[in-house]
């Protein structure tokens, strides 16, 4: 698949090669479904249990008579009504983490990125901005026609100038080539990748 590489400024900067076996795959929706469903998931933190009866620091022996006393009679500190005691029904542990196959996953950023070749995939020669300015670079998103939300994922020719004054677009969020995942890929309506940035990738897979 060839498709034609442009300078950060919209002008034509040549063409490059892509290969089929990353950028040229059939989507599947179960199979993008899978992948995005198993990265939020371990995205999630765990969620925090509450100290119940038996996990809080309180004695067990019983206090007072059990008659003779004109109060309740208790047998344990830990009980919920008292102070520093457990909580009654509290939250227990959860952990969201799941596992999914290193092949499916793998099939799933390429899935992605060939959804992307289809239909907003723009590969730019690098992304070097001397005047790190945010309205400088506002200025290249409008001429170069990037609209909506936009993934930039580079390598090493993304310098630091584009990385700081992208920081400051709303819509706009950079990634490097390892970063790469599905669920960002497919939340953005335009997905710039750059030469070296298609390299790392086609790498990846093929290495």
């Amino acid at each position: 698949m060839k498709v034609k590489v442009q300078k950060l400024d919209g002008k034509a900067a040549g063409d490059v090669e892509l290969s089929d076996d990353v950028f040229g795959v059939t989507p599947r929706a179960d199979i993008l479904h899978r992948v995005v469903t198993w990265q939020l998931e371990n995205r999630r933190g765990t969620a925090r249990p509450t100290r119940e009866r038996s996990d809080v620091a309180r004695t067990g022996a019983k206090f007072g008579n059990q008659k003779g006393g004109g109060r309740a009679r208790h047998g344990d500190r830990g009980a919920p009504i008292f102070i520093g005691g457990g909580k009654a029904h509290g939250a227990r542990k959860r952990d969201f983490e799941q596992s999914l196959n290193k092949k499916v996953r793998a099939l799933g950023l390429k899935m992605a990125l060939s959804s992307k070749a289809k239909d907003g995939l723009v590969v730019v020669d690098s992304l070097e901005l001397k005047d790190a300015k945010t309205q400088v670079l506002k200025g290249h998103l409008d001429k170069s026609g990037w609209n909506g939300k936009v993934l930039v994922i580079g390598g090493e020719s993304v310098d630091d100038g584009f990385a700081r004054a992208a920081r400051n677009l709303k819509g706009i969020n950079v990634l490097p080539a390892m970063g790469a995942n599905v669920y960002d890929i497919l939340n953005h309506d335009t997905l710039v990748l750059t030469k070296d940035a298609v390299e790392k990738l086609e790498a990846r897979f093929n290495g």
